[in-house]
């Protein structure tokens, strides 16, 4: 039985949620930047971690610039 990537508590069949190539428990698999839970195939991953498509990995690890991404993407110096 595998283990959770978050908790490392097994993951027991009726409560898994498979994503990123491992097994989750359901309320584990959430945002690692803003804490969103989310679903297994509607979200991005980093580093093995996940993270909601709008607004954190695209404001993270998105393109930059001024009219890139939304407001969080441009970097003031």
């Amino acid at each position: 039985m595998p283990n959770c990537p978050k908790c490392d508590k097994p993951v027991y069949f009726a409560e898994r949620k498979t994503s990123l190539g491992k097994d989750w428990h359901g309320p584990c698999l959430r945002c690692e930047k803003c804490n969103k839970t989310l679903e297994p195939g509607r979200h991005s991953e980093h580093d093995g971690k996940p993270y909601c498509n709008q607004p954190c990995y695209a404001a993270l690890y998105g393109p930059g610039g001024f009219g890139r991404g939304g407001a969080e993407s441009y970097i003031y110096k």
